[in-house]
């Protein structure tokens, strides 16, 4: 019988809100541009993906814990969508296996999960729980609402390179998080259909526009788009800006360096207003889930989002994985070209009211090995690990290639409501939302007036 027990969790039982932002934003905001989004230099975060180093060999077995521990390790997940669900399953069965502790998975869904992580971590949270690198696991680390996992990190440092700790160190030194793997954003296209219809991949924005008109007239949606849940659109403003402002001006914007007043924003609103004709229409009303599906049946031509959401659709929903192909988001600005991208990395923390915090913490150091991340990726067919020496025969095309492109980029960010305060992510989903219904001049100005009105009381 399996150790691990998986159980499903309304809004109301999982004791979840929002909650306001910590008094120390500011320095919290100051201090992250380093770890939120890093550059990737000789192969960044993925170098030694496909190595076999000697010395990560002993580093990565499952014996770090030192020695067997027991009782429940309750385990709060955000991965509710079927395929991250099943695999999440797997990862947390083989710690149980190699720890002896037993462990409880309270499932909630995603987004739910996300908007009401303070109160919940505030109340009787669960000890472990699915999280976010960078900023988002530093805002909770200083308000006090996890442990440091130092004594974690003596045992699964030698797992991981210097980027990954980084992103997994707070602002005070210590680490609290144990990262587990990332992926891209990428636009995402059936080759089957290119292959037909005589597409071909455009690496200029000029050339995606001119793609878009053609599907368009060929009765093809050309680009999928569901924006319910408000978080997608901002991977669309963010590949935007990074393309045409670069890099170092997403981070300066996100910590509210540069006004949203600024011309720059209003560049990326404009070049988003040209491509929304050829933009699946009533996007506010559609699951991203749904928006995958006409990809799914080629009724649309191209999808913008991260593999983690659009190739593990195509597994849940049983697609035809080998079809799916991507290419990295079309240059805008010479001088940025095809740079810099979403590159989001997950992992897990442990909360402070974590009531079995050994048997927690043996979890983690078993997760954080690079035998766990392989047998993790056999189940899960569209994030790439990050623990060094990590063997992954199991890597299918889309896993080989996100390792590729990430490996290119000069700098990944990790999302916008990652890299900026919650509170203005928030803003921002409703603001993006009401210029997809009104894309028009006038009101993306009144848009960028009302989006600084609200960084500059968040931010102050």
């Amino acid at each position: 019988m399996s150790d691990v027990e998986s159980t499903g969790s309304s809004t109301a039982g999982s004791g979840l809100d929002t909650g306001g932002a910590s008094p120390s934003r500011r320095n919290v905001l100051r201090g992250v541009a380093g770890a939120a989004g890093l550059a990737v230099v000789s192969g960044g975060l993925l170098t030694a993906c496909g190595s076999d180093s000697k010395d990560s060999k002993d580093k990565s077995s499952p014996s770090a814990s030192g020695g067997k521990v027991g009782g429940t390790v309750t385990f709060g997940s955000n991965y509710s969508d079927a395929a991250p669900k099943a695999a999440f399953a797997t990862l947390t069965a083989a710690a149980a296996a190699s720890t002896k502790a037993q462990v409880k998975i309270n499932t909630v869904d995603h987004n739910t999960f996300q908007e009401n992580i303070t109160s919940y971590l505030q109340g009787t949270p669960d000890d472990l729980f699915t999280w976010f690198a960078g900023y988002r696991m530093q805002y909770f680390a200083a308000q006090g609402l996890a442990q440091p996992l130092d004594d974690v990190w003596d045992k699964i440092g030698g797992n991981f390179g210097d980027a990954a700790k980084k992103l997994s160190t707070g602002l005070d030194g210590h680490q609290y998080l144990v990262p587990l793997y990332n992926y891209p954003w990428v636009v995402f296209y059936n080759k089957s259909q290119f292959a037909a219809k005589g597409y071909s991949v455009p690496t200029t924005w000029d050339a995606y526009v001119a793609l878009a008109k053609k599907m368009k007239g060929d009765g093809i949606i050309p680009i999928a788009f569901g924006d319910k849940d408000g978080w997608p659109a901002l991977g669309t403003f963010d590949i935007l800006n990074m393309r045409i402002n670069g890099y170092d001006y997403h981070t300066k914007l996100m910590k509210h360096e540069i006004p949203w007043t600024d011309q720059g924003v209003h560049t990326v609103f404009q070049h988003w207003a040209e491509i929304l004709p050829y933009t699946q229409t009533g996007a506010n009303g559609r699951i991203w889930q749904d928006a995958a599906k006409t990809l799914e049946t080629k009724k649309a031509g191209m999808m913008f989002q991260g593999t983690n959401q659009v190739a593990a659709q195509y597994v849940s929903d049983k697609a035809d994985l080998d079809d799916l192909d991507f290419f990295t988001f079309p240059a805008i600005n010479p001088a940025y070209g095809q740079d810099y991208m979403d590159a989001p990395t997950d992992g897990f923390m442990l909360s402070k009211k974590a009531k079995n915090t050994d048997a927690a913490k043996a979890i983690l150091e078993y997760i954080g090995t690079g035998q766990a991340e392989s047998d993790f990726l056999k189940t899960d067919q569209w994030d790439v690990g990050l623990a060094t020496g990590l063997q992954v025969p199991t890597y299918n095309a889309i896993q080989k290639k996100s390792v590729t492109e990430i490996a290119k980029c000069k700098a990944v960010a990790q999302f916008m409501d990652r890299d900026a305060d919650p509170a203005m992510a928030t803003a921002m989903i409703s603001i993006i939302q009401k210029f997809i219904d009104d894309p028009s001049a006038g009101n993306i100005a009144g848009l960028q007036k009302s989006a600084e009105a609200q960084a500059k009381a968040i931010y102050s």
